[in-house]
This record gives C-alpha cells, sequence and structure tokens, in this order.
C-alpha cells in the first residue's frame, strides 16, 4: 500500500485542562486556610487574655505592697485595675459601658456568690469617685476579692 492511501489521521491535541474539578492540593487549601485563620484567631485571643491577667496580677501586687498609697488612692487603682482587665478579656460593649449596680452585677458573674454587689466589694463602684476614706479593714478583703477575681478571670 502506498503511504497515500493510507487511512491515518493528522495528529491532534489533546482537551485543554478545565477549570472544574479542581486537584486535590486545592480542596486542601481551601479546607485548611480558613481553619489556620480560626486558630490563629483563637490563639491570638488566648494568648493576650492570659498576659493581661498575668500583668494586672503584677499590678495587684504592686498596689497591695505600695506604701505611699492612702486607702482611697488604693481603691481608685484597684477600681481602674478591674476595669481595664474587664474591656480586656471580654468584648468592650459588655463590660465599657457599665456602671452601678450593672458593672457590680457584671463583676460578680465570675465569682462565687454576690461579693461585689453586697460585700467588700460595693466599693469598687462609687467610691473611687467621692473623697471617702475607707477603714484599713476594708482594703485586705477588697485586694484579696480582686486577686479571686483576676483568677477566675485567668480560668475562662
Amino acid at each position: 500500500m502506498e503511504p497515500t492511501q493510507l487511512p491515518l489521521r493528522d495528529i491532534h491535541m489533546p482537551e485543554a485542562i478545565g477549570w472544574w474539578p479542581p486537584a486535590m492540593g486545592w480542596w486542601l487549601v481551601a479546607i485548611l486556610a480558613p481553619l489556620l485563620i480560626f486558630l490563629l484567631v483563637w490563639l491570638y485571643k488566648r494568648l493576650t487574655r492570659k498576659t493581661a491577667v498575668k500583668t494586672a496580677k503584677k499590678i495587684l501586687a504592686q498596689i497591695k505592697q505600695d506604701k505611699t498609697l492612702d486607702n482611697h488612692g488604693k481603691l481608685v487603682a484597684l477600681s481602674v485595675l478591674v476595669r481595664r482587665v474587664a474591656i480586656s478579656v471580654s468584648p468592650r460593649e459588655q463590660a465599657a459601658g457599665l456602671t452601678g449596680q450593672a458593672w457590680l452585677a457584671y463583676l460578680d458573674s465570675s465569682v462565687k456568690g454576690s461579693p461585689f454587689s453586697e460585700g467588700v466589694g460595693r466599693h469598687l463602684s462609687d467610691a473611687p469617685y467621692r473623697k471617702l476614706q475607707l477603714a484599713d479593714a476594708d482594703i485586705p478583703p477588697l485586694i484579696s476579692l480582686c486577686e479571686d477575681w483576676l483568677k477566675a478571670q485567668a480560668k475562662k
């Protein structure tokens, strides 16, 4: 047979590769990328919470040992410290705008009983804004209550 009579067809190219279905690597990226982002956000929140509480414990120890502060100064420092930690460890909308009984109820939600609403912790709501001097006997229980509250924040 002559080559001109052979039933040969011309060389044909394969079809272009389509975009669907994606390769296995793209499926892994699509699943692992959101998971990785979620884990990084969770880890960041966890680390900053622990850092805020750890720093607050150090500041609380300084307030406790500071001999230059009078009782009112210690009360103001404790009030500021507790407010800053509350804003750091919980969403800003939950803690930043609270005052009075709502603030004390928020603080009570982390500890057993209601030591802030009914106990020595009630001084944190309004005493920093008054020129009221607390008795020397009220400061150690208040500091101890703030320590307990900080421990509860570290466990969250």
